[in-house]
């Protein structure tokens, strides 16, 4: 036994071994593309041109995105019965035979996105017929028209979720849909459609419907009373109305039409669920006190034509203010990018429950901020971007704002302010008044008890982050934010600020962002604010780089446009430990002291992001890209090659010298050679 034993264990693993290389090049190489996880195949991206079939028989899902399909034969998934969901985008099927499903009527999810079915669109029908539990099916990038799709779901009455994104349909009918009872989602976003004729009317359990990027003219006549998110944004939409006539209360909970062409705010049904309407990017305005104007002869109805000729006439009072529908639920309110110059008295006050509220770049003038204007709900505020002179406001109703958290008035022209009005505001952690001239009240006194050109910082305990950047200010005094914990302080673009040390100190234990770029800073010690992780001081004229910095844990560091030359390299290794981010574009860098840029790329967790902008002055004052940068060009770079080149320049001037020497004896005295030849060269001779 102990004899034979050796060998014969030898040979079986010879013939096994033998076995599963005849396995690997003889049988089906694509065994080993997939991942099992329980009942499930993943083989994405194997370069797979058939549907594997070495798979465990009870598997219910099956992922062949990103592979080489061309074709799907019938009996390719016979192994398969209890299948569930097969996907197979993004591939280049054309074909599926008509029996391909034929033994796998359980699917539930098909997914054929990024393919190409419209070439064989008829048979690709003729096979999804036997999918009788099908509720899930997309159908994304496969150029279809509305008519192909039409007859690809003409037979998938349990669809419950359909996705035809990015194909190419024009107009939608009755007919396009037909049959489609359950479904509850429908995305044709990034299609080519410009018109919509009663094609969802059937779908009385339609939830979710995505109509984005696409080239509606407008939606009237609205009235899918069971639609509960309704996404019509990157349209040419210029009106929206509902059918005013409906009872029914409405459960859309979610409506987008940003991106469009909008004149008039929606007309919402008169009993909705709407908490979020998001209106950004129109030509929305309010216009009653322009219908006051008869000589304007302003019209109060609207005809809208379909291509049948067919005519929807729409009769109401356009300029009624009243036509807005039911607003008591909105939360989420945008109006940004619009034309808006005014609210009609009470407009916002329809929204009690309204949390966010943005008006980014419109054209108003001036603007309440009251609790007799504005719900005590309100959390978030945007009125950047307009043309605010006037901020109507009083210490009392402003108190009332207990709620407010977030608000940002930018870019506006406000110059005078209630100077203790955002005290005011118990819950008010953040603060953007950039870009408007408004400075800083030197102390927190009783004469700035009315309007006043500089407003109060100060024992503001909830404040954390402050903008002011470009406000003008020049001066600061050392109580100005006493009583405060900012942790984002934001100076920069005030170029006559005089900052001095004292200023900030009270803010030295809780500043974690520190904004004082292009404010004539000169030296500041930095190292009391310990806790500091993002610094801007960029176009300051700073020559050398403050050695306070080197004590900071600094994440982000901002020093473009400065007048550096270099950075010593001991403080750059210590930056680089450090730091993740740092600008620098903009200075005047020696390119014969760049050690702090190979130090820069030696560690590899230092990021400069704009390095590849970032440049140098060379020894002839000629500018060069620090990336591009040879250090050889430099004229002391390498002493010992520099002493080479002097040596071969004083052997040609040398040689040179001796050339026209022999030259001009020949010319001018030729006997003289000879003769000296002769003397030195002649020797007797012994005959």
């Amino acid at each position: 036994m102990l004899v034979f034993g050796g060998p014969s264990v030898l040979l079986c693993h010879a013939v096994v071994s033998i076995l599963v290389v005849l396995l690997l090049v003889s049988g089906h190489p694509q065994a080993f593309s997939c991942r099992l996880i329980q009942s499930t195949a993943l083989c994405n991206n194997g370069q797979l041109s058939t549907v594997p079939t070495h798979l465990p028989q009870q598997t219910k899902e099956i992922f062949l995105d990103k592979n080489l399909l061309l074709i799907l034969q019938d009996g390719c998934l016979s192994r398969y019965p209890t299948l569930r969901t097969f996907s197979c985008a993004k591939n280049h099927i054309r074909t599926v035979e008509e029996n391909v499903f034929s033994e796998t009527p359980l699917i539930e999810n098909l997914n054929f996105a990024d393919n190409e079915l419209q070439y064989e669109h008829t048979q690709v029908a003729q096979s999804l017929c036997s999918l009788t539990q099908l509720k899930t099916l997309d159908l994304s990038g496969n150029g279809l028209t509305e008519d192909m799709v039409c007859l690809l779901v003409q037979n998938l009455s349990s669809l419950e979720t359909l996705y035809l994104s990015r194909n190419a349909m024009l107009r939608l009918d009755e007919s396009t849909f037909k049959g489609l009872h359950q479904l509850k989602e429908l995305s044709l976003e990034r299609n080519l459609l410009f018109e919509i004729d009663g094609a969802f009317d059937h779908m009385r359990k339609l939830e979710r419907l995505n109509l984005a990027f696409n080239c509606l003219p407008c939606l009237v006549n609205f009235e899918m009373t069971r639609l509960q998110v309704l996404n019509a944004s990157h349209n040419s939409i210029e009106w929206f109305i509902t059918n005013q006539n409906i009872n029914e209360t409405f459960q859309l909970e979610t409506l987008d039409l940003s991106d469009n062409h909008l004149l008039f705010f929606p007309f919402l049904p008169t009993r909705n669920h709407i908490r979020t309407l998001i209106l950004s990017n129109n030509l929305i305005d309010f216009y009653q006190g322009l219908s006051n104007d008869s000589s304007l002869n302003w019209t109060t109805s609207v005809e809208y034509y379909n291509l049948g000729q067919n005519v929807g006439n729409v009769t109401a009072d356009l300029w009624s203010e009243s036509l807005h529908g039911d607003l008591s639920h909105v939360k989420l309110l945008d109006l940004s990018e619009n034309k808006v110059n005014y609210f009609p008295e009470g407009f916002i006050h329809q929204m009690p429950h309204l949390y966010w509220l943005k008006l980014r770049s419109n054209c108003l003038q001036s603007f309440s901020l009251t609790s007799e204007d504005l719900p005590v709900t309100i959390y978030e505020l945007d009125v950047s971007k307009n043309r605010l002179t006037e901020l109507r406001t009083s210490k009392h109703s402003v108190s009332e704002l207990n709620n407010l958290t977030h608000l940002n008035l930018s870019a506006n022209d406000l110059q005078t302010l209630v100077p203790g009005i955002f005290s005011s505001l118990p819950k008010l952690t953040t603060v953007d008044l950039s870009h408007n001239p408004v400075g800083l009240c030197y102390s927190e006194g009783s004469e700035y008890t009315s309007s006043s050109e500089c407003v109060v910082w100060s024992n503001m305990v909830s404040l954390k982050h402050l903008y002011l950047s470009d406000c003008s200010i020049e001066k600061i005094s050392s109580s100005a934010f006493k009583g405060s914990a900012l942790t984002h302080l934001e100076l920069s673009n005030n170029p006559y600020l005089q900052i001095k040390q004292e200023f900030l100190a009270c803010l030295s234990s809780t500043l974690q962002h520190l904004g004082l770029g292009n404010t004539g800073l000169r030296d500041f010690d930095f190292s009391p604010y310990s806790h500091l992780k993002s610094l801007n001081i960029s176009k300051n004229s700073i020559s050398e780089l403050p050695a306070s910095l080197m004590s900071l844990n600094l994440n982000l560091l901002d020093l473009r446009d400065n007048r550096l030359t270099t950075i010593p390299e001991e403080h750059a290794a210590m930056l680089a430990q450090r730091l993740q981010a740092v600008y620098m574009n903009g200075n005047a860098f020696n390119c014969c002291h760049l050690d702090w840029f190979k130090t820069f790329n030696e560690y590899k967790d230092i990021s400069v992001v704009d390095l590849s902008e970032v440049t140098c002055l060379d020894l002839n004052h000629m500018w060069h890209k620090v990336v591009l940068f040879d250090a050889v060009q430099c004229g002391n770079f390498n002493y010992e090659e520099s002493i080479v080149w002097y040596i071969l320049l004083f052997a040609s001037v040398s040689l040179s010298i001796v050339g026209i020497s022999v030259i001009y004896l020949l010319t001018f005295k030729p006997k003289i050679l000879p003769r000296v030849i002769k003397k030195r060269c002649w020797r007797p001779t012994s005959y």
